[in-house]
């Protein structure tokens, strides 16, 4: 269901004796509601903090209007991009419908099928190329974990950017824009935290969408 990832979603991975945090963003889009607004300045973020940048397109859908927007902001932002074509299910070069993204002059296209797991070592052993020198965990093990729980629409993304003193989440006073359990570590008076948002919670036999019950779960 489109729409379904909005605030940034941070996990650890390693490959090949790299390690790296993968940030997942929301799906760039040039509408003019707030939450397609907020997810956008969300995505823009991440790629501020980035030291590489996935950039994925849709070779079963081929080259759109959008992805040429997104390959200019790209291009403004000076980091390294990797672009990937999904949804590729023969890897024969001949067969491969990717031609048209040449046109966006990011260099050639790593072709994946994200469902399937395929061609995937390909794509990460050309992102490990991209990535500067290894840094130090900057994450202390004994670093204190704390969630903020409420049922939709009580404050608690408002809550986390007022500690943070950031928009690190996104808000609305949309029940239900949290979607994830998105996790944001600081430090205060000299410890480490990391503070989790959750989605709002209520009863089960009250939630109806499958991306609702997967929130309330992950909370």
């Amino acid at each position: 269901m489109p729409g379904v990832t909005r605030d940034r979603l941070y996990q650890d991975a390693e490959w090949q004796g790299r390690e790296f945090t993968l940030v997942d963003t929301g799906g760039l889009d040039f509408a003019e509601d707030v939450i397609t607004e907020q997810i956008r300045k969300q995505a823009e973020l991440a790629i501020r903090e980035a030291d590489a940048i996935i950039f994925l397109v849709d070779a079963r859908e081929g080259l759109t209007i959008i992805d040429e927007e997104v390959a200019k902001q790209l291009r403004l932002a000076d980091k390294p991009v990797l672009l990937v074509a999904n949804k590729v299910e023969q890897f024969d070069a001949s067969k491969i419908p990717f031609y048209d993204f040449y046109q966006l002059g990011l260099g050639d296209p790593v072709p994946v099928s994200a469902s399937e797991g395929l061609n995937t070592g390909d794509l990460l052993d050309e992102l490990v190329k991209l990535l500067p020198e290894q840094e130090d965990d900057p994450y202390s093990p004994d670093t204190i974990r704390i969630a903020v729980i409420g049922r939709p629409n009580v404050g608690k993304s408002s809550l986390v950017n007022a500690i943070l003193g950031e928009e690190r989440v996104i808000v609305s006073n949309i029940p239900g824009t949290t979607r994830d359990a998105i996790d944001s570590p600081f430090e205060r008076n000299g410890k480490s935290y990391v503070i989790v948002d959750t989605a709002g919670m209520r009863r089960r036999n009250r939630i109806d969408l499958a991306a609702e019950r997967y929130s309330v779960v992950r909370a």
